[in-house]
């Protein structure tokens, strides 16, 4: 199969991968910095793609790229820190020798699963057609299956975010400079500032101005770092219409009967 018109040496991989938190890089094999598709590419030739697998069909793509941590902008302790999990990748081939041509893409989707073994590392590529592995509809539910302030649920967060300062820490509960009342269970806690900036974690108890989170800190959590707290939302009916008054936005079916119905005996 012919890929480009011309000398195959020519040719080089261009990656650009963007974290869920917006900030991103756009990396080339190229021995000197190539520009594709109006982006800036830094040259990063110790980035290679170990497997690429294509098909014509809806079979899910995948890939792993293997390189070692000489870019300043993916360093190791980003990627222990899981800032670069998730986020969305595209692998193409472009012609460097004539910047016009149309890069050919290898592989879009996302980055699954890291591993980091002294100073190099690799990572699971996963292309956009793994999401059609999923369900084609979502199943029924007495509970919401929206998250709180998403595009399905719509209820404005404007004043439901509460800004504080950790006073102390012992693993993953926090003492907080102020009070947090239990509107917060179940919400987000995201730290501002640290070695975890950026990254957050669901809380899951408040009792005055402790804090209980999910996922211990993958970082130290130091006194007078900045955190801000979401509230929370149990997804259920009741506190949908009470507390959001959102009924019109519930996306569950609280008064669908269950499967208990099917055991009960005639004139029970």
């Amino acid at each position: 199969m012919t890929i480009f018109d011309g000398e195959l040496n020519s040719v080089a991989l261009c990656w650009r991968v963007e974290r869920l938190d917006g900030a991103g890089i756009a990396l080339t094999s190229h021995d000197a910095a190539l520009v594709s598709e109006g982006i800036l590419h830094e040259p990063e030739p110790g980035m290679t793609p170990a497997t690429v697998t294509r098909s014509l069909g809806l079979e899910p793509q995948a890939a792993e790229a293997a390189g070692s941590l000489s870019s300043e902008a993916l360093s190791q302790a980003d990627l222990a820190l899981g800032r670069w999990d998730g986020a969305e990748i595209r692998v193409t081939m472009a012609d460097w020798d004539d910047a016009a041509n149309t890069p050919i893409q290898l592989i879009g989707g996302e980055i699954g699963g890291v591993s980091i073994d002294g100073d190099s590392f690799s990572a699971e590529l996963q292309g956009g057609a793994a999401k059609l592995q999923g369900p084609v509809c979502p199943a029924t539910s007495a509970e919401c299956r929206a998250a709180l302030g998403d595009k399905k649920c719509r209820v404005d967060l404007s004043g439901r975010c509460l800004a504080a300062h950790v006073v102390a820490s012992d693993g993953a509960s926090f003492t907080l400079d102020t009070s947090v009342d239990d509107r917060f269970v179940l919400g987000r806690l995201r730290y501002m500032s640290g070695a975890n900036c950026g990254l957050s974690s669901v809380i899951l108890s408040s009792a005055g101005n402790v804090v209980q989170v999910r996922d211990l800190p993958r970082g130290t959590v130091e006194s007078g770092c900045r955190v801000e707290l979401r509230e929370g939302c149990d997804k259920r009916f009741e506190t949908c219409v009470t507390r959001f008054a959102n009924a019109a936005n519930f996306r569950g079916e609280p008064h669908l009967p269950g499967n208990d119905l099917l055991t009960r005996y005639p004139g029970a």
